[in-house]
């Protein structure tokens, strides 16, 4: 293998994730079952797929928008890493935020304390990425080799045997170590957390049906504003109402306090683990209705150990599953997804419990561990040189600095949120499928490789976007263009964006994003009614053009609302865009960023084409 083969094997979509480059409708096993030997791209993927409107690229052309972006990348790093230099005007107002380094002897911008909660707990984390699926795998020796049942003895390798030992063994072995998990976690606090799950499974499985919709939405939203707001539940807080009853219950409560494992603020974790909450309850409501209609799995005839990702996610797991408590809290305090995802339903991690998904495989693991190193030394990279995070939190003259670097700032800001969340996403994902669980992958592009509002919803946190659309999307009715109207639609876009924005965080700032968020998606969704792509087909050429400039219009958008939700806030993106624009020379450097984001859209067109010449084709 060239090297050139293997850097397209690493970086291609079938190592990130083969739900990319199959049907959600195809069957894993027999999209895996040639797959032993590394395929070029070109025979990846199926049938080739019809080119969009846009048609396919003149080479000239094509060879001309990539000399433009491979000229003006280099210049836009370079930008933020000379005002980033000691001698810059700025520097001493964010030097304090700042860290001994280890590369180019420079030193590190950590000041981001999401991300540096994780990079400074790295070396801890991947000693478990290496013991617990160790540990598993141990503990499951001795169980095989411990005294088995007559049952196993008659027939240990027969597929239903399999379908009973497997579980067995994981699930146990989940559960266990799941309750040490979260004790070493978040210490005497693993009681708010084991009580505030017990009563989910009971408003899942013990309350009328009918009941079981309206109260696991109430109860779970509620949850949401009451761990915020009750700070966690301090036992000191609790003890002090205490005292006329019992007057030692102070010092208990600050020793209980004191315990609160590794991540004391267990609150802050609890909003992936609410998800999964209501993943159990809903699955297990769907599938009363299920049973009541028989099996799926027999009337379609499908094989319980080949199914698609589709139906994984919608066949409805036994009603043993649901009934049984330990198997609940194994699958909501799962190790390698508890902390950030990415989040599976509960259907699908019961169904990869008990046969292995067929896309776990120990090379596809291992190139997705090597790409995951990659991406982490290339967050170190941008540490060590690009102090975009300290410049911006120091809040500095940005008088000083020009159009070109101002914008720069906030774009590789932006760069700088996509790679502190995708790292640790990634991170977990790599443990889980160590494991031997294939959870979905979160991030499928890279940041500036979007131009689609939609598209980049979808791609961004896409596990987070396939709980939305499976549990909340649907369930309202969907959006524009999905048969409903479009103030119904944008209604409805509306209440996930908001959602999701209270999911995040309860503050005005992110609501404010989740809020210009939908608004930034009706200008997509306005256009795309008002240019048609039937419409185009004999004018493939102007279509892309007329596409170009409004998929500039949308990036531009883009940045706005997310640097408005995730870095500067509405106040600061102000700042920004009248530094930029403020001047004539500002407003000369506008017009020729849209010009190279134009030239880059086109590019992102002909890598799509490219894919859908593979037979792929993502919806962003």
């Amino acid at each position: 293998m060239t090297i050139l083969s293997f850097l397209r094997e690493l970086y291609s979509l079938e190592t990130l994730d083969t739900r990319f480059t199959n049907s959600a409708s195809t069957s894993i096993k027999s999209a895996s079952a040639k797959e032993d030997e590394p395929k070029p791209d070109s025979q990846r993927g199926g049938k080739p797929l019809p080119a969009d409107a846009t048609g396919r690229l003149p080479r000239w052309e094509f060879w001309f928008y990539i000399v433009v972006v491979f000229t003006s990348v280099p210049q836009m790093y370079w930008s933020v890493v000379s005002i980033s230099q000691p001698d810059s005007p700025n520097y001493s107002k964010y030097e304090h935020l700042l860290s001994p380094g280890w590369m180019f002897g420079r030193k590190v911008d950590n000041s981001d304390a999401q991300y540096a909660g994780f990079r400074d707990n790295i070396p801890y984390l991947a000693l478990l990425v290496i013991f617990h699926p160790l540990l598993r795998r141990t503990c499951e020796k001795f169980a095989v080799s411990g005294k088995p049942s007559s049952n196993e003895t008659a027939k240990p390798t027969s597929r239903s045997n399999q379908a009973e030992i497997r579980p067995r063994h994981r699930l146990t072995y989940d559960f266990y170590s799941a309750l040490v998990f979260v004790v070493a976690l978040t210490g005497f606090s693993s009681l708010k957390v084991l009580l505030i799950l017990f009563i989910n499974y009971k408003i899942g499985t013990s309350l009328p049906r009918n009941a079981i919709p309206a109260t696991t939405w109430i109860f779970n939203i509620g949850i949401l504003f009451a761990n915020e707001l009750g700070q966690g539940y301090r036992y000191s807080s609790i003890a002090n109402s205490m005292i006329p009853f019992y007057p030692a219950a102070p010092a208990l409560g600050k020793f209980l306090d004191f315990y609160g494992g590794l991540m004391p603020r267990w609150e802050v974790l609890f909003k992936v683990t609410v998800l999964r909450m209501i993943s159990f309850n809903f699955d297990h409501y769907w599938s009363l209705d299920r049973s009541r209609a028989g099996s799926p799995l027999e009337k379609k005839q499908l094989d319980p150990s080949a199914l698609s990702d589709k139906e994984r996610v919608s066949m409805p797991a036994t009603p043993a599953a649901f009934s049984s408590y330990r198997t609940y809290v194994a699958y909501i305090l799962y190790p390698p997804l508890y902390i950030a995802g990415p989040i599976m339903t509960f259907n699908d991690y019961i169904s990869q419990c008990t046969y292995r998904s067929s896309s776990v495989t120990t090379r596809r693991t291992a190139l997705y561990g090597i790409r995951f190193l990659a991406t982490l030394l290339c967050m170190e990279l941008m540490q060590h040189t690009a102090y975009a995070v300290a410049i911006s939190k120091a809040s500095p003259d940005w008088s000083t600095y020009t159009p070109f670097q101002l914008s720069m700032l906030a774009y590789f800001n932006l760069h700088i949120i996509w790679l502190k969340l995708m790292i640790p996403w990634r991170f977990f994902r790599l443990w889980a499928l160590v494991d031997g669980i294939d959870p979905p992958e979160n991030m499928i592009r890279c940041m500036s490789d979007n131009y689609s509002a939609l598209g980049f919803w979808r791609s961004w946190h896409r596990s987070y976007n396939r709980w939305l659309t499976r549990y909340v999307y649907i369930p309202l009715g969907g959006g524009p263009g999905r048969g409903v109207g479009v103030v119904r639609g944008t209604i409805n876009l509306l209440l996930v964006f908001t959602f999701v924005a209270l999911w995040h965080d309860i503050n005005l700032q992110l609501l404010t994003w989740g809020w210009l968020a939908t608004f930034f998606i009706l200008p997509e969704v306005f256009g795309t009614m008002a240019f048609p792509a039937s419409k185009w087909k004999t004018r493939p050429a102007a279509y892309r053009y007329i596409c170009g400039v409004g998929a500039t219009f949308n990036i531009l958008l883009m940045m706005a609302s997310s640097l408005v939700g995730f870095a500067v806030g509405l106040d600061g993106l102000m700042g920004l865009v009248h530094g930029i624009i403020g001047s004539w020379h500002g407003a000369l450097y506008m017009l020729t960023a849209c010009f190279i984001l134009f030239t880059g859209v086109q590019v992102m067109f002909e890598h799509r084409e490219d894919e859908k010449r593979k037979g792929i084709k993502l919806k962003c």
